[in-house]
């Protein structure tokens, strides 16, 4: 292996970094029913992690009010499966 500046040695990391986070904004997908159940997932649209903030799309009422309850925990329960903080705030739209 050769050497490498540590300024690109940075960029290369910072590079991974932006990887790690479209690779997590992907597993949320995966692991959505797993974490909020079957109900859950099947009223869910979409599921984004944008800049820390978990963006839930639903276009059903009652279930926006039910996940709005539920933010703290859906918090904890996202960044326990990743096993780091992955997202700070929850959006319902």
């Amino acid at each position: 292996m050769g050497e490498v500046k540590i300024g690109d040695a940075f960029k290369q990391l910072k590079g991974l970094n932006h990887l790690k986070k479209g690779i997590r904004s992907a597993q949320i997908e995966d692991i959505w029913e797993q974490l909020m159940g079957k109900t859950v997932a099947k009223y869910t649209e979409k599921i984004q992690i944008i800049q820390r903030k978990l963006f839930i799309h639903t276009p059903i009422g009652p279930l926006k009010n039910e996940l709005n309850f539920q933010k703290p925990q859906i918090i904890a329960r996202v960044n326990e499966a990743f096993g780091e903080e992955v997202i700070e705030e929850v959006i319902i739209q």
